[in-house]
C-alpha cells in the first residue's frame, strides 16, 4: 500500500515539476529569441515580423530534442526509486 502511495504522489509531484521546467524553458527560449530578433534588427518597429518569427522560432524549439529531455524527470527519478526499492526489499 505504501509503495503504491508513493507512486501516485510521486507522479503528482514529477508532474509539477515537468510543468515548471517546461514553462521556464520555453519562457528563457522565447526570451533568447526575442533578444536574438532585437540584435538583428536594432530598427525595426514591425511587431508582426517580430512575433513571426519568434512562433516560428518557438515551433522548431518545440520540434527539438530539448522539450524531449525535459521529460528525464520522470524517468530519473523513477529508475533510483525502483533501484532502491529493489536494493532493500532484495
Amino acid at each position: 500500500m505504501g509503495l503504491i502511495r508513493l507512486v501516485v504522489f510521486g507522479f503528482v509531484g514529477l508532474s509539477v515539476v515537468y510543468f515548471m521546467v517546461s514553462i521556464y524553458s520555453k519562457s528563457v527560449r522565447r526570451e533568447k529569441l526575442e533578444d536574438r530578433w532585437g540584435e538583428d534588427n536594432p530598427d525595426s518597429t514591425d511587431e508582426a515580423a517580430r512575433e513571426a518569427f519568434v512562433d516560428q522560432g518557438m515551433v522548431e524549439y518545440n520540434m527539438g530534442i530539448r522539450p524531449k529531455l525535459i521529460l528525464l524527470v520522470y524517468v530519473i527519478p523513477t529508475i533510483i526509486v525502483a533501484v532502491i526499492h529493489f536494493l532493500t526489499t532484495y
